[in-house]
């Protein structure tokens, strides 16, 4: 496995390599379009969007609306054409806060002894978001850490019968995992997606770390509703043959553990070496809790460029960014407006900037494909906005060819390098490279795979949806030499990143900014204007799972 991985890292840079010796032809037109990008306007997106008047951009808020009409303004200004619902730049979005009011659980071991479980301290329970009444009871199967991918040499479901059982699972991968797939693998979404397809009917989730907590859902758990009162997405259910998701505190998992004469540690290291330690435990558990749930409606926005070859125009590369942040929360030195500069006002600005690239070019400079500049709402949420567009989309869904996401770019430092999440996975990678190529931007592996930001952001709701998607992140080049660039970072993420202190005084980079814009267009119009799709690498992950067939 590890000699795999290093001969896939070995063919990534010899293609970016081979793709960097072909000069990249930007017309004319376009690059005098490109070098009108001002620092200014993008500085001047991001001074509006992050202002206090906003209140944090909180889906279905008046401030989220006003960055709503604000985005329609501006497309409206750069003849941005509406690609929403009935001729609008909207798509709704029909939001759900689920929050769990009452919960009892009980252990049942093999002899018939029964023991109540505290809730808050043994255990806690997701919100159910389809029912106001839940129960549940079934037989334990231990099924490691709930990975089932036997392409990889790593199967804990192999042998093991869950069907009508609730399975246990520790949170983590294999040591071995690419870090794209380890991050994967670990979403809760797909932990619950395999117990399901195994038959199971509830997910009991826990660390191997005695001093883990467990997590606090306070403030309730979301998830996008259709018009039927049935989910349509959400990143903690997935369907009603899942009776139950749980969280068990480390004590509960070795008293679960230890009749089957298993140890979580212990089995925790065999996981990560590869070794599955899958096992049918000698107990049951029953769940029975309650939900309530608050309803409200959010909106995508959605302008299109259209494009000018007769047959590509009907196919669209789709530019996204998350237009809400966190709104009114917790006081940090005595701020409570969360503004979300960077996060994401920054990628706001970038798309509309592209935008403006788009409006200056002339007829025959257009893009051949149609392109899809779309501010998704409820990213802080669990990627929900993007994740409803992306199933749901306002255009054919088999008629859209990428995705480049643009969140938090992060813009610092100088810009001389970057990171293009996803792009591994696709031929995507070629126009990255291109584009960085003429840019004089170094392209580098992931600096922070621990961060998990393959999943962590909008292009993750449309690789599960089979479209080739990336996220451009910063690399770790410096100007001095040192190439350190994410300590700098995690110095600024330690005082700005979700936090009130997220606002225009921060520390800003504009003409990383700038760059960012010139990158994100300029792989985006390659794809815009090649006859061939992006397709994903043969055998590639990814693409043996969600890709079209």
């Amino acid at each position: 496995m590890k000699s795999c991985i290093l001969l896939l890292s070995l063919l990534f840079l010899l293609q970016l390599s081979s793709t960097r010796a072909q000069t990249l032809e930007v017309p004319r037109n376009v690059h005098k379009s490109l070098q009108k990008t001002k620092a200014d306007a993008i500085k001047s997106h991001i001074a509006y969007l992050a202002d206090d008047r906003l209140q944090g951009r909180l889906p279905g808020t008046e401030g989220y609306q006003l960055a709503v009409d604000y985005v329609i303004e501006k497309f409206k200004a750069l003849n941005v054409e509406p690609a929403g619902e009935n001729n609008t730049y909207l798509q709704q979005v029909r939001l759900r806060r689920s929050t769990t009011d009452t919960a009892l659980a009980s252990l049942i071991q093999a002899e018939g002894a029964a023991e109540t479980l505290t809730t808050g301290r043994d255990f806690i329970v997701y919100p159910h978001p389809e029912q106001q009444q839940a129960a549940v009871e079934a037989p334990l199967v231990f099924a490691g850490f709930g990975i089932s991918a036997p392409d990889l040499g790593y199967d804990d479901y192999a042998n093991l019968d869950v069907t009508g059982k609730m399975v246990v699972v520790l949170r983590g991968a294999p040591a071995n995992f690419p870090s794209t797939v380890s991050s994967y693998s670990t979403d809760l979404m797909t932990i619950l997606q395999t117990a399901a397809d195994h038959g199971a009917v509830g997910v009991i989730v826990s660390s191997s770390n005695p001093n883990s907590i467990l997590p606090n859902l306070q403030r309730g758990v979301n998830s996008v509703m259709q018009a039927d009162g049935k989910v349509a997405f959400s990143r903690t259910f997935v369907s009603d043959q899942i009776k139950v998701l749980a969280y068990i505190s480390h004590s509960t998992l070795q008293r679960l553990l230890k009749p089957a004469k298993l140890d979580a540690t212990v089995a925790a290291v065999s996981l990560r070496s590869g070794i599955t330690a899958s096992a049918t435990l000698p107990a049951t558990m029953a769940f029975e809790y309650s939900s309530s749930h608050t309803d409200f409606d959010s909106y995508n926005v959605i302008g299109r460029i259209p494009g000018t070859d007769l047959e590509l125009r009907q196919e669209y590369v789709v530019h996204s960014a998350h237009l809400d942040h966190m709104g009114i929360s917790t006081p940090v030195n005595g701020d409570s407006i969360y503004n979300g500069a960077h996060d994401n006002a920054s990628g706001v600005a970038s798309l509309l900037e592209i935008a403006q690239v788009y409006s200056r070019l002339k007829q025959k400079h257009k893009p051949k494909r149609s392109v899809l500049i779309v501010m998704v709402t409820a990213e802080e949420m669990g990627l929900l906005g993007s994740a409803y567009f992306a199933k749901f989309p306002t255009v054919p869904k088999d008629q859209i060819v990428a995705n480049i996401n643009t969140d938090m770019p992060t813009i610092i430092a100088p810009l001389l390098s970057v990171v293009p999440l996803g792009a591994i996975h696709s031929s995507l990678q070629e126009p990255v490279a291109q584009a960085s190529a003429y840019l004089k931007l170094a392209v580098e592996e992931d600096p922070e795979p621990e961060q998990n930001r393959f999943i962590r952001s909008d292009q993750y709701s449309f690789v599960v949806q089979g479209i080739p998607a990336l996220h451009i992140k910063y690399g770790n080049k410096t100007p001095d030499g040192q190439n350190n660039l994410h300590v700098l970072v995690q110095e600024w993420r330690a005082k700005y990143y979700h936090k009130p202190q997220d606002d225009i005084n921060g520390i800003f980079d504009f003409e990383a900014g700038k760059t960012y814009v010139q990158l994100n267009f300029l792989i985006g119009y390659q794809v815009a204007q090649n006859p061939q799709r992006p397709t994903w690498n043969t055998g590639d992950f990814f693409g043996e799972r969600f890709g079209r067939k």
